[in-house]
């Protein structure tokens, strides 16, 4: 009987996690093979042969799951515990994170969207907290100057350049900067749209001459044209002075000229500002041009513009990468919607025709077209209408399709919307400065001696206090442990009755190798050392410490 109980704890196995332990079978850690778990051995050296268990300090809420794991085949993700934290613990174990249960998956899968969601909101910019120098430092690419010390003047004058002129929160000046900026925006998009005003021209007067009766040369004058009133053009220069200016400026500071140039705000103030320069030449070279006003046209891009209040609106960023995000749903809609576009103006189309109908309004499928991309998106101008009963019935049913196409992607819509700002909102709540964890290893020393004393008996009374509590499960160590049998071969100097207790190294070495032991073995003369054969170790069942005692010659 006896046999059999020391058979069944040979095959287990205790483990530490972060103060919690488990105890299981050695064969029940051997079923996924290649893992951590699966190659413990003693020598390792987080084995207690005092505890006779391993200690890992990993969450034990985690270690739980991914024993259950070992014993079941079946991996489970806890709800109390985030996301990141579980996959660095699969990690940690050897386990892939691949093989979580499906009834768990997408509780599981949710970390990922939002570090997805951050990840975007990181490249947006939308923090408004001050950077520290090193992080300016290390945007700019003279991180070495900086902790070297030897930063020029242009490198300490750069960002601050532009932080005035692209970082409209990181200063007083930068807010006036910032509202300067839309101040001139508003008024070029003012003044582009007033100028093609009735009210806001005068005429164009020309001078023909013309003979008189009396044979003697004359005048008349003629209104040939209306242009927009001069005072546009001069607050047209004023605005673009200014826009030149602040793309230069920001050009020059700007920390990667690279991305600088392929943003997408950029290329817009790019092409409106020499829009404006173009035109200006065109009218003084190229005015006598038929076609010279179509390029006219092109300065609507001036318009476009106003995308770059993005950069003092975080709601408008939010927006735009909404309908980013959205760009699968908006694909399909405008794809389900060109499809019932083109089979409601086809149907409508010969609907129309089945019935005698002399009003009719739908010549051709072309124009149906028009017809059923007014209905589906429920506009309605009322400018074709089927007069047929068969055309009505079709009409209706274009309606109603048109109103399920649109409103089945709105709700994804509304929900990223929603997320990006519920995520921007938490950011800016987030306290910024954080206490900063140092990436220490833990060090394995030796456990705490305990107290020496004249003998033995003494020794192992007085064991009280750190040492005392630390030996308190010391019991542990089996019987039949090889470390018991390592203690009996420790040599000691000869030097009289003397008691020493120690613990067990936690590594799992012998006692020779032993700090504790080492400092607490008296100093001796090399002649009148003696063979191990002169000591005596004795292992206390009691308390589960060890002594040596060296009788005299």
């Amino acid at each position: 009987m006896n046999s059999t109980i020391n058979m069944d704890a040979e095959n287990r196995v205790v483990l530490n996690v972060g103060g919690i332990r488990h105890e299981t079978y050695k064969a029940t850690l051997k079923k996924i093979p290649a893992t951590r778990l699966s190659r413990l051995t003693e020598a390792l050296a987080n084995y207690d042969p005092v505890l006779n268990e391993y200690f890992f300090d990993r969450h034990p809420g985690v270690f739980a799951q991914v024993l259950n794991y070992y014993r079941t085949g079946k991996l489970h993700y806890p709800s109390d515990v985030c996301g990141p934290l579980f996959e660095e613990e699969l990690e940690f174990w050897g386990l892939d994170a691949n093989q979580v249960e499906p009834c768990c998956w997408m509780t599981y899968t949710q970390h990922r969207d939002t570090q997805e969601t951050l990840a975007v909101l990181d490249r947006l910019d939308l923090d408004t907290e001050k950077p520290s120098d090193e992080e300016i430092a290390r945007k700019f690419g003279f991180e070495d100057d900086y902790f070297k010390g030897t930063l020029s003047w242009w490198q300490l004058m750069k960002p601050k350049l532009w932080s005035l002129f692209d970082e409209p929160y990181s200063s007083t000046a930068a807010k006036v900067i910032g509202v300067l900026s839309v101040f001139f925006i508003c008024v070029s998009i003012l003044s582009f749209c007033l100028k093609t005003h009735p009210d806001m021209k005068v005429p164009v007067i020309d001078r023909i001459p013309v003979r008189t009766a009396s044979n003697t040369s004359d005048y008349v004058l003629d209104k040939s044209d209306t242009d927009a009133h001069i005072a546009f053009f001069y607050i047209e220069c004023i605005c673009n002075a200014w826009f030149t200016l602040e793309i230069l400026i920001r050009f020059i500071a700007s920390p990667n000229k690279c991305d600088f140039i392929r943003s997408s705000v950029n290329i817009i103030d790019y092409i409106a500002t020499a829009s404006f320069y173009i035109d200006l030449m065109l009218r003084r070279f190229a005015s006598h041009l038929e076609n010279a006003d179509i390029m006219e046209f092109f300065s609507i891009i001036r318009i476009m513009r106003l995308f770059k209040l993005t950069r003092h609106s975080s709601g408008l960023k939010i927006l735009i990468q909404t309908f980013r995000a959205s760009a699968k749903e908006l694909t399909l809609l405008v794809f389900f919607l060109v499809l019932g576009i083109v089979i409601f103006a086809s149907l409508v189309y010969y609907a129309e025709r089945i019935q005698t109908n002399p009003n009719n309004d739908f010549k051709s499928i072309p124009l149906g077209l028009w017809w059923a991309l007014v209905t589906m998106t429920t506009v309605g101008y009322g400018d074709m209408v089927p007069k047929t009963y068969i055309g009505m019935f079709v009409g209706a049913l274009c309606a109603l399709a048109g109103v399920l196409t649109i409103a089945l992607p709105v709700p994804v819509i509304v929900s990223n919307f929603a997320m990006y700002y519920s995520h921007t909102q938490a950011r800016a709540k987030l306290p910024k400065k954080r206490r900063r964890v140092l990436p220490v290893e833990p060090t394995r020393g030796p456990r705490i001696p305990g107290p020496v004393g004249s003998g033995a008996a003494p020794a192992l009374g007085n064991a009280a206090g750190p040492a005392a509590a630390q030996n308190r499960r010391v019991n542990a160590v089996k019987s039949n442990h090889p470390a018991r049998d390592n203690l009996l071969g420790a040599p000691v100097p000869k030097m009289g009755l003397i008691g020493v207790t120690a613990s067990l190294n936690p590594n799992g070495v012998g006692l020779e190798s032993n700090p504790a032991f080492l400092m607490a073995r008296p100093q001796c003369d090399v002649k009148n050392t003696v063979t191990p054969q002169d000591t005596k170790v004795i292992l206390s069942q009691e308390s589960g410490q060890c002594h040596t005692t060296m009788m005299k010659a």
